[in-house]
């Protein structure tokens, strides 16, 4: 084992200060992704189905043992104006929020973006002021 993989095993906190350029393939739909046209230095979730891997406890330190699937649930608007996508474990159910990347599927973004309105949690009819 060279002296910088070693670094990256022991160092909980390598993956914050230096970028994860290594590819994987997504735990979810199996495609390869790269960080090339990502547009940052850390690519934490798959462009294509918006998936992660449960790999962080606080970002950066790989100290998470669950190992599960990151969903995408819905996406926020940060105060800057940048949008980030929240993604829930399947496996023990935690949070975290990610920075879009610069070559997210933005289908993906929208669908969830909308999703909210798509699917209210009451009958519409219940909105018609009319019925009185």
């Amino acid at each position: 084992m060279n002296r910088e993989n070693k670094r990256k095993l022991l160092d909980k906190n390598y993956y914050r200060e230096n970028p994860s350029d290594e590819p994987f393939k997504c735990q979810f739909c199996g495609r390869l992704v790269t960080s090339q046209n990502a547009g940052t230095r850390h690519r934490n979730h798959c462009p294509y189905c918006l998936c992660s891997k449960h790999l962080d406890i606080v970002p950066g330190d790989r100290a998470a043992d669950c190992g599960g699937t990151m969903e995408p649930i819905a996406v926020w608007v940060r105060k800057n104006g940048e949008w980030a996508v929240i993604h829930r474990c399947r496996v023990c159910g935690a949070l975290s929020s990610n920075r879009i990347a610069a070559d997210d599927n933005p289908l993906k973004l929208m669908s969830l973006a909308v999703k909210p309105l798509a699917q209210p949690p009451f009958p519409l009819e219940a909105l018609d002021s009319e019925k009185e």
